[in-house]
Formats: C-alpha cells, sequence, structure tokens
C-alpha cells in the first residue's frame, strides 16, 4: 500500500514523515488581533519611514569672516560647494591710496591661479581707477582721484544679484530721458555702483589682499558658507525612524502569525544541512580567498576608500572628488559598512571583506537555495540521492560561471557585489513565498529589494525580480484574502490590508536609512547636480555599454567578454529549450521562468542607469550562476539527445571564446603589473587565440551542416542506449569545462604577474605584505628623489682631450648639440582615450584624445643663464647654476648631431642610490616595460674603469629606461647593476641622425640620487590630493579633509600614471565637474617631484605633485559655526554649477 506523504514544494527541506493529523480549523477570532496589528502596524511603519526625508534635521551653519585678528592676514578657506550662499564685504576708500599700481584691495582667490579671473572676486587698484571685477566682468568702477569723496566699497553677492557701491561717490552719468523721445538723454548725478543680475557668485578658495599692518575700521568680509549637507537628525527625526522600525517588525511578525491561518507550521529559515560543505563549496570558496588577495581590483575602489575615510570627519558621506561635494545618497548605504572597516584598517585585504563575505554569502544561496528550487535535476550541495550524474554537473557548472563573473567584476569596493547578493536574497525570498504561499517571505524580498536599490541603481534588477513573481504573488494575496472574507474577515479592504501593509512597510523602510541624515530638499539638488554635470545618458543609448564591451580597453578584457557572453548563452539555450518543451525533466518551469525573466528584466532595467560602463555588469554575478545551472539541466536532459544538438550548443561556446578573446587580458591599473598579455589578445607563439578559436567555431558549424544532413539516416539515440546516456552525462559538461578553463586562465594570469614582479610591487605581495603588518601598500615602493640636486656627479676631466667650452656635458667635439638646442614650448604627445574607459568625462562612441603631462615638464626661458650659458627652464626643481643641459633642436636646415660627453665619477654602490638618472626631453629611443621598442634618436650610457693614469677603459653601454611622455622632460633611469660591477665611471653618448624637425633629443648631465620610500618621504599626516584612481594603492597617506562645507589645502598630490591621469582624473575631478582639482589649482602652483618604482624602473606608476602656494603665508580660515533646525524642504537656494 502506498502511503500518502505531504506534499513540501521545498526539495531542499523535504522530510518524509508519517501523515499528520489534519490541523484544526482556525476560527476567526483566532486572528482577528494578528489582521488589526498587521494593519495598522504596517500603515504606520510605512508612513513614518515616509515621513522621514521630510522631518527636519539640525544644519551646522558656518561662516567665514575677515579679517580674523588685529592685523591683516591672508586666509585660506576653499569651499567644496565653490561658491559661498551669500557674501557681504566693505572696504574703507582710504585704504585704496595705500596701494601701487596692480594692487589687490581684496580677492577670493590668489591672481596667479588657474582660472582665478573667471571664477572669483577682485577688488583691484589701476593707476587710474578702482575696479570690482566678478567672474570677469567689472561690477562697478570709480576713479581713483575721486575716492576722497567716497566713504566705502561695499560689496554683497547671493543666488540672485552681485552688487557693488562706492558709497558716499556720484558722479555724472548721461542716460535716456524717461518717456522723452527716442535717442532723448540727460546728464544725472547718480551714485557709483553696479549690478550684475544672476547667480554670478564668485568661486571662494580664501580671502587676500595686498594691504599690510593693522586692520583699519570698517575693513569686513563676510561669506555663509554652504554646509546645508553637514547635519544630523533631530529628536523628532530619531523618534520617527525608530518607531517606523518598531511598527515595521510588528507587522511583520503579525504577517507571520496571519500565515499559519493555512493551519501549517512555519517552515525552517535554512534548510538542514545548509552549512554542511561540499568539494564544490571548497573550490569556489577557496578560489574567491586566493582571488581577494592575488586577483585584481576595481577601478573605483581609490574613490570609494577616499571617501570613506573622509567622511568621519566631514559628518557625511560626501562624493569628494566630484559633483561640488554633495552626498552619495540616495544610494550608498554599502559604503558605510565599508567605511566601519576602514575605521580600524584601510588595508585593500581588510576593506575588500565584506565584498568577499558577499561573494561568499552569494554562492552558498546558489547552491543551497536557487539550485535546489529549479528542479530536481539541481539539487546541487544538498541533494543526498542524486537522480542523475548530471546533478553534479549543474552544481559545478554552477559554481564555474559565478566565479567566472565574481573575480574580473566584484573583488573591490564598488556596490555590485551587495547588489549581486541582495538580487539573489529577493529571488529566493519571492520562490519561498510562492512555493509555500506565505507572504512574510515576500515582505522579506521587499525589504531586501528595497536595501538592493539604496545600494546602487542597478538594483533594479530586483524590482525585475518582483515583477516576475508578481502574478503568482498576486494569486496568493487573492486567495487569503476570500479566505478572510469568507471567515468573517469583513469587507475586502479588511482582508487585503493586514495582507499589503506590512510589505509596504518593509520595502519603505529604506527611507530611513536614505534620509538618515539628509533631507528631501538635499538630496533632490544632490541628484540635480548629478544628472546636470553628468555622465547622464538617456536610456535608450544604453548600446553604449555593450559597444564598451568590445573596445581594447581593460573594462572590455577577455574575462569581462567571457563572463557577460557567457550568461546570454545560457539566457538564449535555456529559453529556447522551454519553448520547445515547456516542461522539461528535472526542471521546475515556473522558478525557471522567473529566473529568465528577472535576467531579461535587469537587461531592461540598466538601460535606466544613468552611466553606462560595464563595470555594473557585476551585479549579474549570481544570475548568471544560477542560470548556468538551469543550463546545464535543460541541454543535458533535452537538447543535447541529439549529436547536431550537442554540436550547436559546442559552437555557440567557441563563438563566446572566440569573441572573449578577442580583448586584451588587462586589468585596472596596477592589477595588470606582470600580467601576461594585458595590452593585447592572447597570444600563443604568435597564433592569435581568437583566430584559433574561430577557426574551432567554423569547424563546429561545419560539423553541424554535417550531421544536419545525414540525421534523417542513422540510428536515432534511443536505439542506443548505453552512447545515449554517456551522452546526456556528459552534455553539459563544455560548459562547465570552459568556465573552469576560464577561472583557471584568470587566477594564473595574477598569479605570473606576481611572480614575475617579485620582489617589485605587485597586488599579491602587497597584501601579503599587509597581513604582516605592512599596510602601506605602493608607498614602500615608489622612491622619490628629494634632493634633485644632490647627488650631482664629479666629470673627469682628461687634459689631453679638455671638454668645449669648458662643459663636461658637451664632451671634447660635440657636433650639432648646444645648451639652448630645445624648444620653447615641450607638449607631450596627445594619449588616445578609447571609448568606454572608466570615469571620464564623457561617454560616447568616437576616440578621444587627451592632453596633459606633469606639472613642470613643459618647457620654458629662464632669464639668467646657467652653468654652460642655458636659458632653458629645467624641470623638477634641477639648479641651472649647477646642472648644464644640451639639446639637438634645431629650428632651420636639420643637420647631424653627435655628442660624447666627458666621463663622469661614479660614488660608491649604496642601497639608497639604486640608479643613475638623466633627465631628458625629445625622442629616445628605448623598450618600454613590455619589451617593445619605442622609436627614436640613439642614447646610450657607456660605463667603464678608471686606470691609474686617470683615463678610463669602456667596459659596455646600456640603453636607460625611459617611460615617457615625449617630448617634454622626464627621467631616464639606469639600474646601478646594469653596469659592470666594478665600473666606476660613465658617459653619454648621444647620436641624432634621422634628419626630421620632431627627432632630436636634449639631456642634463647624469646624476645618482639618494632615494627614499614615498612613505617617508610625505608621510602619514601631511594632507594629500590622491586622484580618484590611487587612494587603495596608498592607504597610509592622509586624503585631505572637509568639513562644514571648507576643504583643507593639501601639500602633495599623487596622479596614476600618466594616460590614466591626462585621460580621466585630470578631467574627471575638473573644476567645471565640481572637482577638487580646481580649488587647488588656484591656491597654488604645482611642481613634479622625480619618482621612481623600486625594482620595476621602466614602469610608470604615476607621480608626486608638490602644490607650491601663491600665499606661502596664508592660513586656515577660522570658521565660524552654529547650529540650525531646518524642514526637509528648506534649502538655501541651488548651487552654483560651472
Amino acid at each position: 500500500m502506498r502511503i500518502p506523504f505531504p506534499t513540501v514544494s521545498d526539495v531542499a527541506t523535504a522530510v518524509l514523515t508519517k501523515p499528520a493529523p489534519p490541523p484544526p480549523v482556525p476560527k476567526p477570532s483566532d486572528y482577528r488581533a494578528a489582521r488589526l496589528i498587521a494593519a495598522i502596524a504596517g500603515l504606520l511603519g510605512a508612513l513614518f519611514a515616509l515621513a522621514t526625508p521630510f522631518l527636519p534635521v539640525v544644519q551646522t551653519t558656518a561662516e567665514v569672516n575677515w579679517p580674523q585678528s588685529e592685523t591683516i592676514g591672508n586666509l585660506e578657506s576653499p569651499l567644496m560647494a565653490q561658491v559661498p550662499v551669500d557674501l557681504r564685504a566693505s572696504i574703507p576708500c582710504a585704504v585704496a591710496a595705500q596701494l601701487p599700481q596692480g594692487g589687490l584691495l581684496l580677492n577670493t582667490a590668489p591672481p596667479q591661479g588657474d582660472r582665478s579671473a573667471l571664477q572669483s572676486l577682485f577688488v583691484r587698484v589701476t593707476e587710474n581707477s578702482v575696479d570690482v571685477v566678478d567672474r570677469n566682468a567689472i561690477v562697478a568702477s570709480a576713479k581713483r582721484a575721486d575716492l576722497g569723496r567716497c566713504t566705502s566699497i561695499d560689496i554683497s553677492s547671493d543666488v540672485n544679484r552681485t552688487s557693488a557701491a562706492f558709497t558716499g561717490l556720484t558722479a555724472t552719468v548721461e542716460r535716456p530721458v524717461a518717456g522723452g523721445p527716442a535717442g532723448a538723454t540727460e546728464l544725472v548725478t547718480a551714485p557709483v555702483e553696479g549690478t550684475l543680475n544672476g547667480d554670478l557668485r564668485p568661486q571662494v578658495v580664501g580671502v587676500f589682499s595686498d594691504l599690510k599692518g593693522a586692520a583699519p575700521a570698517g575693513l569686513s568680509f563676510h561669506m555663509t558658507v554652504d554646509s546645508r549637507f553637514t547635519s544630523h537628525p533631530t529628536l523628532t527625526k530619531i523618534v520617527a525612524t525608530i518607531a517606523a522600525v518598531l511598527c515595521t517588525l510588528i507587522a511583520l511578525l503579525a504577517l507571520a502569525r496571519l500565515d499559519l491561518a493555512d493551519g501549517r507550521g512555519h517552515r525552517r529559515i535554512l534548510p538542514a544541512r545548509w552549512l554542511r560543505p561540499t568539494w564544490a563549496d571548497g573550490t569556489v570558496i577557496g578560489t574567491l580567498g586566493i582571488w581577494h588577495f592575488i586577483g585584481a581590483n576595481t577601478s573605483d575602489d581609490g574613490y570609494i576608500l577616499t571617501m570613506v575615510r573622509v567622511a568621519p570627519h566631514a559628518g557625511y558621506l560626501a562624493n569628494y572628488f566630484r559633483w561640488y561635494g554633495v552626498p552619495e545618497s540616495p544610494f550608498g548605504w554599502y559604503y558605510y559598512v565599508i567605511q566601519e572597516f576602514a575605521n580600524i584598517s584601510t588595508a585593500s585585504w581588510w576593506v575588500r571583506i565584506p565584498a568577499l563575505l558577499c561573494g561568499i554569502l552569494c554562492w552558498l544561496v546558489i547552491s543551497r537555495e536557487v539550485l535546489p528550487r529549479l528542479g530536481r535535476g539541481s539539487r546541487g550541495a544538498l541533494g543526498r540521492h542524486p537522480l542523475v550524474r548530471g546533478d553534479s554537473v549543474a552544481l559545478w557548472t554552477a559554481g564555474m560561471v559565478f566565479l567566472a563573473f565574481w573575480l574580473p567584476y566584484d573583488n573591490g569596493l564598488r556596490s555590485e557585489p551587495i547588489v549581486a547578493l541582495g538580487a539573489m536574497l529577493t529571488w529566493v525570498s519571492l520562490e519561498r513565498a510562492i512555493a509555500t504561499s506565505r507572504l512574510l517571505p515576500a515582505a522579506v524580498a521587499v525589504f531586501f529589494a528595497a536595501f538592493t536599490l539604496a545600494a546602487a541603481p542597478t538594483g533594479l534588477m530586483c524590482v525585475a525580480a518582483l515583477l516576475a513573481a508578481i502574478r503568482p504573488l498576486v494569486r496568493i494575496v487573492v486567495r487569503r484574502r476570500r479566505e478572510l472574507i469568507a471567515r468573517g474577515a469583513g469587507r475586502r479592504l479588511g482582508a487585503t490590508l493586514p495582507q499589503l501593509a506590512p510589505i509596504g512597510a518593509a520595502g519603505l523602510l529604506v527611507l530611513t536609512v536614505v534620509y538618515g541624515d539628509q533631507t528631501f530638499a538635499n538630496i533632490q539638488e544632490a541628484d540635480r547636480i548629478r544628472q546636470i554635470t553628468g555622465p547622464n545618458l538617456a536610456w535608450w543609448e544604453d548600446y553604449l555599454r555593450y559597444y564598451y564591451l568590445f573596445v581594447q580597453t581593460v573594462d572590455g578584457s577577455v574575462s569581462r567578454r567571457f563572463a557577460f557572453l557567457a550568461m546570454i548563452l545560457c539566457l538564449i539555450t535555456t529559453t529556447l529549450v522551454l519553448l520547445r518543451r515547456r516542461q522539461v525533466p528535472g526542471l521546475a518551469s515556473g522558478p525557471t521562468w522567473r529566473l529568465i525573466g528577472m535576467v531579461a528584466g535587469t537587461i531592461f532595467f540598466m538601460m535606466f542607469n544613468p552611466t553606462k560602463w560595464t563595470h555594473h555588469f557585476g551585479a549579474y554575478a549570481g544570475l548568471a550562476g544560477a542560470l548556468a545551472a538551469a543550463t546545464a539541466i535543460a541541454v543535458s536532459r533535452t537538447t543535447l539527445r541529439s549529436r547536431k544538438s550537442r554540436s550547436i550548443f559546442l559552437a555557440g561556446l567557441l563563438f563566446v571564446l572566440a569573441v572573449s578573446f578577442s580583448g586584451t587580458n588587462g586589468y585596472w591599473y596596477v592589477s595588470s603589473y606582470g600580467v601576461p598579455w594585458f595590452d593585447k589578445p592572447v597570444q600563443l607563439h604568435g597564433h592569435q587565440s581568437n583566430t584559433i578559436m574561430l577557426v574551432l567555431f567554423g569547424l563546429a558549424l561545419a560539423l553541424v551542416g554535417w550531421q544536419a544532413l545525414r540525421e534523417d539516416y542513422v540510428a536515432p539515440p534511443g536505439d542506443r542506449p548505453r552512447r545515449a546516456a554517456t551522452a546526456r552525462r556528459l552534455a553539459g559538461v563544455p560548459l562547465t569545462l570552459v568556465a573552469l578553463l576560464m577561472v583557471a586562465f584568470e587566477v594564473l594570469s595574477l598569479a605570473k604577474g606576481a611572480y614575475s614582479q617579485y620582489p617589485s610591487y605587485s597586488l599579491a605581495r602587497s597584501n601579503f605584505d599587509a597581513l604582516g603588518g605592512n599596510s602601506c601598500g605602493l608607498a614602500n615602493d615608489v622612491l622619490v628623489e628629494g634632493n634633485v640636486n644632490g647627488g650631482n656627479l664629479t666629470p673627469i676631466i682628461d687634459p689631453a682631450h679638455p671638454p668645449k667650452n669648458g662643459d663636461p656635458l658637451a664632451g671634447e667635439n660635440p657636433t650639432g648639440f648646444d645648451p639652448n638646442g630645445i624648444p620653447d614650448t615641450l607638449k607631450a604627445d596627445s594619449v588616445e582615450v578609447k571609448p568606454g574607459s572608466g570615469n571620464t568625462t564623457t561617454q560616447s562612441v568616437g576616440v578621444n584624445m587627451a592632453d596633459g603631462q606633469n606639472a613642470g615638464t613643459g618647457g620654458g626661458r629662464i632669464a639668467d643663464a646657467g652653468v654652460n650659458g642655458s636659458t632653458v627652464a629645467l624641470p623638477f626643481g634641477l639648479d641651472p647654476k649647477t646642472t648644464p643641459v644640451q639639446g639637438s633642436y634645431q629650428a632651420g636646415i636639420q643637420e647631424p648631431a653627435h655628442l660624447t660627453s666627458s666621463w663622469y665619477e661614479l660614488p660608491a654602490r649604496s642601497p639608497q642610490s639604486p640608479l643613475v638618472v638623466l633627465s631628458a626631453a625629445g625622442r629616445i629611443l628605448s623598450y618600454d616595460t613590455a619589451g617593445a621598442l619605442q622609436y627614436g634618436q640613439d642614447l646610450v650610457v657607456e660605463y667603464g674603469k678608471r686606470n691609474p693614469d686617470g683615463t678610463v677603459t669602456k667596459q659596455g653601454s646600456t640603453i636607460p629606461r625611459d617611460i615617457g611622455p615625449a617630448p617634454s622632460w622626464r627621467n631616464l633611469r639606469v639600474p646601478m647593476d646594469a653596469l659592470a660591477g666594478d665600473a666606476d665611471a660613465i658617459r653619454v653618448v648621444a647620436n641624432r641622425n634621422v634628419l626630421i624637425g620632431d627627432q632630436w633629443l636634449a639631456f642634463t648631465a647624469p646624476r645618482v640620487p639618494a632615494l627614499q620610500t614615498l612613505g617617508d618621504y610625505i608621510g602619514t599626516k601631511q594632507e594629500v590630493l590622491e586622484d580618484w584612481a590611487v587612494g587603495l594603492q596608498f592607504p597610509c597617506q592622509q586624503p585631505f579633509l572637509h568639513r562644514d562645507g571648507v576643504a583643507d589645502m593639501p601639500n602633495f598630490r599623487i596622479k596614476p600614471d600618466r594616460p590614466l591621469a591626462v585621460s580621466s582624473t585630470d578631467t574627471w575631478q575638473a573644476e567645471e565637474f565640481g572637482g577638487i582639482n580646481g580649488f587647488a589649482n588656484m591656491l597654488a602652483g604645482a611642481s613634479t617631484i622625480p619618482t621612481y618604482l623600486k625594482g620595476d624602473w621602466a614602469r610608470d606608476w604615476g607621480s608626486l605633485e608638490r602644490f607650491d602656494r601663491y600665499y606661502p603665508n596664508a592660513t586656515p580660515a577660522k570658521i565660524d559655526t552654529g547650529e540650525q533646525t531646518r524642514s526637509g524642504f528648506w534649502s538655501p537656494g541651488q548651487i552654483r554649477m560651472y
């Protein structure tokens, strides 16, 4: 006799038990209280959460007043919003007589600063007048001779107008006669004043004046700083938040009680043996752990780490680098989690632990929750009795495709890891709600979806999950409503509201986090700034995201392409199988269709993301793994019963590989150090891997055609049961195997990179160093030439061959070289910016060209000739009084040039002086870090051994390493270990044989400087402007701080390699986009300090620049702060954008 077992839809938790007695029919009165509590608490929770954005906060107000002592002094007060809320100034007219022509009575930026005249306010004195100039427009002007009749110059500026008046001073002016005939004018006496209408508030980086001595009576300056975002919640807001949380919890508990109305008890949250490890777990989690230490990071890691490091001092999480310092809200709560980790340590491996945990949890959800719900053929990690061998194939396929997605996209600080996890938790909760006909899991799903969406815009994928599950959820609500009405629950509203109110409260609870310390008006203004400043692309421009995936950049690398294309292959394959056969043995159609709908919906909703970078694809990681498992089941059970079908799937897989391997094996910034094929497609003995894959794809297509022609004439698989069974078992293996090989390729590529770099810098070595307590990253390996004039070498003068004009660098008989043989302007070659490069200011299809170079390397002339008569402006702080220079540039007819310098004496070898350095310009033949020849003119360093008679015997020669860019100034370097061990003399030999105008070269005398690490040179206390790309690599350096709307002025700037700097960080942080470069370049000029990457001398790691203030004696302004309660709708006005 067959025993009737209870039907349990979740096969992962099914337990065979004896038939239980039927549960008692619940009475209407049993759940009346639960219905009331669910409805009331749910409505209250939703209302409290909805009220949060509009409830008041306490704003920290900030004002700057000047002078700040009895003596006039200059102040630094760079504003994050660039302009103040309002500004007022008053200057006694009598003090204008103290200044000579060109003097400045008051200015809000140094006149030498970049764009100061275009952006700031100046009250200047000329020979004949005193002018008030705002943003290069004269507001008011008075004759200097008339100032005796003036009492004060009064200036005001706000969002509506900027005005200035010379109080007490009048002038006769001609104006049209009011109501008179056209062209009629009259002379009238009018105050000397002027007004510029509109928002023309000046940018303020400080208060500066050429006035000296005691502050005269009546001299004043006042501005209200825009500190709207520096706020904390009022008691009312805190109480509302607590009430929203408590009411929502009570409503969910009441909803759980209502779920019991079906007479069944609550299910376990986690299935039995949820934590039981498997071999797949060990492989996936082990790979995640290895990749955590040796794997590549993501593009925005430095960006995010700097934001969270500065946030505690600022009082809110500002975007920092761009957008006028607006907060990250409404997205970004996940960054607060990272902030808590950064408060303990800023080491890379530590702050990325949240991403690692997300990866591990994502896999556990896939293997324990997702796969069992896809059907019995995917029992995965919990199946004790696998029905077919394909079970393990599905599990391993899910794991490998998940890893193939996670490794290139999600090993950093960006929000994609938490979105990927949130998406899977949302889907699983919805499936549990559908399987159990319970609404508490649905409410939990809405809760997960809301917080996932608040983590990043890509969280819209959870909305796709909700829409895919909406129909069965509506059935549950309708069925339960009918049951409640039948049991006397009252009208429809009384039966529906208790079910929906808790779900609504769960979804709206996220507002208490998003608006925890900000207001509705503030977040609206932040969104306005981001939308207008951009990037902000329309939904119909989302094709760019997929186009960027196929551009030869790190954002379109082989690993990124494969992950996404493999998911698309799985999506198409599974969809076609389900369309052809509505019911696939071993695969649950409902959950699988909802999974497909979620993936398709995510592709749709991603169109509405305002930026189109490929790193957003990291959110698909969990979905891709789950979909791959469904594909493995589908193809192994149905489609691949025929050999033709197996060949079609194999052909599709080979095409994915061919397209994927057309990309480079590159990774972001320092992640690519030492990685093979980082700058080109993978090659094997000169053969392109993508070509090999394409040939195999062609062969697979030919096989498909051959099988299609003969399939009517061969026995069907059913006639060969053993071969058919074997084919079905192995049908899903190609995807598993290919994904496994791709994962292995990625891991081995980074492992090889770490091995080939050792003992030089690599991500892996840096992370393992951090485990041992040395967590300062690249700062330990960048060597700084702190004293560029301290390593000059002593020339060896041969009396038999004296140098020309006594210049040892010129040698005895130079031809075509001259101390002034260098053009006046040295503009570095432009950098190609390929479409889709991360965080470039624009997103488009075409290639752009970016210009820029290190500060002080652009050439120029000086007034006083240097040691060998040169008037060339030398770079890097080299002293022309002690540093000779020679160049072969010729303005007219081009002639060959040759120079052999005198020998220079090498110092004793020292670990602190591992390099011979020559500063050079022009185009010089060299080999880059990948060994590729860079065309140019010959420059070699010859080395030798001194003889007892003073002569030198040449031992050999070497080509210096040249990191570029040409033709601007840079530092060539020769490692001391590239010279013979007993060499004690060197000389420079240069030849220019190509007679083309741009083929020239110039260089200074060689030097052997003493070097120290960047960490020792800067320390950990000096405030530094770390470009957004470098923050994770310099975790010990202190980013400049900001608070109450005012930033500190940094002393140094750390930039990434030149292509990344000029194409991205220079532009992304630019003043016109509300970036931090604006105020820094206004307050100070920059000079490049020579740096070198230890042991990896030919690599351009980046650059270090020192800010040299235009007003070195200026002091940070004292900010007068207070507190003011502001409603959720209050705004001091719009932030002025460039």
